[in-house]
């Protein structure tokens, strides 16, 4: 029931708790004037013109009730805290650049999350609220309750965390990283050795290596939404925990079902990191620092693998047994699983509000105070569609998506290659022993390292054409490094197979070669990685997605026929043949460098798109989803970011173009229209 006290109420001929409403809100409505339904339709109606009306009636709106006995029950009475609160909205007439851009970004990240663009159907009625009471009257428009981050230097943000904060979770994630990747190649020194165990074939033995690999393409098709859902700590979490217990049954498995079994759900599990801590770090990280945080990922993604053959074969040389080469990386996870417990602190903007919404419902006792990432209720339709359906879409009809993904799982499908290669060369040609004949992929750590660098040293020019293109990233300035890298690589392959094939030729020279193909590998997977981000942002992790997908098939493939391939056709004939699929790869980024606008204009995916006629953008669900990218701003837009009143001039900044615009009393959406509406106007180089 809801009390006018434009209209008179009869208190003799109601029951207890209606009197006491009416006498409640009476005494409320001295300073308060609650809204009539038909103001608040028309609140909701205006969703692209949103506009704040803060008076002294509406300051009041969240006070605390009082549960006094002796008192007129449900009496609204202000706290200090909720003074203080109302005494800085007033006072506070302009919001930061910096402070809308996070905002905008975190208002689009949670559109485009599962179950966030639209509400669940219910077919039962409502149930009775209870205890005699009839339903509380609406609340005031709720973006009022929505919490957000305190201005652009709120420590609570992670990207205002101190720096020595931001070290360690980048050093627990890096070293979570790490542990997934070294796992990957650990067991490849143990295949001779468990193929005479069970008494089966090199090839079936090598499943170890390829099912393991296999789960990486599965299992970020979950942790990616969950990471999105309940925020980064929680999936690496359980992500740790699981690898760490598949990885024990694994190394105590005395039969091949058991052994194959773990060892799949061991890189299910253990692909979490790669699904999730690419995206901590963009948490972490701006726009400046980020670049030289995912060489630092993605340096782990591939020192892992590498430097895992030597450590198994000394293991293996021990007399440790094969066993040994799984309970390590067990012994790894269970490290990786308490660090992550005890230090690692969620970075997930949108969910870190979560946790600030509730510390303000538990103090304040006003329950209507909540985070925008509880709105969020997950459909299992749209989940599949989204995780399932649209990777595989974009993946096969985007030619962009296609191109590098097929270039990029050729070259990650090479990395696990090697690890037949190189046994073949160094313990085959030139007779080293397991660990020994690890070492020279030390040579494509140099590779690694060497490009890493010149990636944090390019980063700085980088900056300087973001600053210079009005803060707008053109994706195609990702692409150089990618040509240089494609070369480079494909030299490598030619090197190694016609400076390995013999014992003639001194071991360093096709060591020398990893210099080469380290080089080229670490720079083809960054550079196309950010392009591909760049260029469909709010897709981007539907395109990670299928882009993991399809390169873990082929890593998973690759090394199963990798020993018949060598040993048929010879080292060298072998190396020719990769090397030459290689360069045949090379122009694909040169023709992206070229040409990549003019694909991305016809993309319905990229958001720098031409805007396509109305009924193009309504056709089917995903232009449903890239409509909301578009309108995210303007539909979902804080009210805390909207001038609210003509005497207010606040400053509004174009997430993506940084353009200033002076407000005087516009609604906020109307004359400042983001990247996100309208699409970013690039300018050439």
């Amino acid at each position: 029931m809801s009390y006018d006290p434009r209209k008179p109420a009869n208190l003799e001929s109601m029951n207890v708790v209606d009197r006491d409403l009416v006498m409640a809100e009476r005494e409320a409505s001295k300073a308060y004037k609650p809204p009539t339904h038909e103001a608040i339709g028309t609140e909701r109606r205006k969703s692209k013109e949103i506009q704040r009306s803060r008076t002294n009636g509406s300051e009041l709106s969240s006070s605390s009730s009082s549960s006094d006995a002796s008192s007129r029950g449900m009496s609204r009475i202000a706290t200090a805290a909720t003074a203080a609160r109302m005494d800085t909205r007033a006072t506070r007439t302009r919001t930061h650049p910096l402070e809308d851009h996070r905002t905008e970004t975190h208002r689009l990240q949670q559109v485009a999350t599962v179950g966030a663009t639209k509400s669940k159907s219910y077919e039962k009625p409502l149930p009775n609220f209870g205890g005699g009471k009839p339903y509380p009257p609406e609340l005031p428009p709720y973006e009022d309750y929505v919490v957000e981050y305190d201005g652009p230097d709120d420590p609570l943000h992670p990207q205002n965390w101190t720096f020595k904060k931001k070290m360690l979770v980048a050093v627990i994630l890096a070293y979570t990283s790490l542990c997934s990747t070294f796992t990957s190649s650990l067991f490849s020194a143990s295949t001779r050795a468990f193929a005479v165990y069970f008494s089966i074939s090199v090839e079936v033995a090598t499943l170890g290596t390829s099912l393991y690999v296999l789960g990486y393409a599965f299992g970020p098709l979950v942790w990616g939404p969950f990471s999105e859902l309940k925020g980064r700590k929680l999936p690496i979490v359980i992500g740790m925990f699981g690898f760490t217990v598949f990885n024990f049954g694994t190394a105590t498995a005395f039969n091949l079902q058991t052994f194959y079994i773990c060892r799949f759900f061991t890189g299910v599990f253990g692909s979490c990191p790669l699904a999730v801590v690419a995206a901590a770090f963009s948490d972490i990280f701006d726009n400046t620092q980020r670049g030289p945080a995912i060489v630092v990922f993605s340096a782990t993604v591939f020192l892992g693998p590498m430097l895992a053959p030597f450590i198994g074969g000394f293991i293996e040389l021990s007399g440790a047994g094969w066993r040994w080469n799984v309970y390590l990386p067990g012994l790894m996870g269970v490290l990786a699983t308490l660090l992550n417990v005890f230090f690692l602190t969620e970075s997930y903007p949108p969910v870190v509000l979560v946790g600030k919404a509730a510390e303000l419902r538990r103090r304040t006792k006003n329950w209507g105070i909540h985070a925008k990432q509880e709105e969020v209720e997950v459909d299992l339709r749209e989940l599949v569609t989204k995780n399932l359906s649209r990777p595989l879409r974009l993946l096969f009809t985007e030619p962009v998506v296609l191109a590098l993904t097929v270039y990029m799982s050729f070259i990650y499908g090479l990395l696990y290659l090697f690890l037949t290669a190189y046994p073949l060369v160094f313990q085959g040609v030139h007779g080293m022993n397991a660990g020994v004949g690890g070492l020279p992929f030390f040579g494509m750590m140099v590779g690694i390292f060497l490009v890493a660098c010149y990636i944090v040293w390019d980063s700085r020019n980088y900056n300087k054409k973001l600053a210079a293109n009005d803060g707008i990233p053109v994706p195609e300035w990702r692409l150089p490094p990618v040509i240089v890298g494609g070369v480079f690589f494909s030299l490598g392959l030619f090197w190694f197979g016609w400076t390995g094939y013999t014992k003639s030729i001194h071991w360093i020279v096709p060591t020398l070669s990893g210099v080469f193909t380290g080089f080229g590998l670490l720079a083809i997977f960054i550079c196309c990685f950010n392009y591909l981000v760049d260029t469909y942002l709010m897709f981007a992790a539907s395109v990670i997605a299928g882009n993991t997908f399809l390169r873990s098939i082929a890593a998973a493939g690759f090394p199963l026929f990798a020993r018949q391939m060598f040993n048929g056709m010879g080292i060298q004939w072998a190396g020719t043949l990769l090397g030459c699929f290689s360069a045949l790869l090379v122009p694909i980024p040169v023709l992206f460098y070229l040409y990549g606008r003019k694909l991305r204009e016809k993309s319905k995916f990229a958001p720098t798109m031409k805007r396509k006629p109305q009924e193009e953008e309504t056709s089917g669900s995903d232009d449903d989803d890239n409509k909301h990218s578009f309108v995210a701003l303007a539909a979902t837009r804080s009210r805390a970011h909207v001038g609210p009143s003509t005497t207010r001039q606040r400053t509004n900044v174009s997430s993506a173009t940084g353009d200033v615009e002076k407000d005087a009393g516009t609604p906020g959406v109307n004359g400042n229209t983001s990247a996100a509406a309208s699409g970013p106007v690039e300018k050439q180089e």
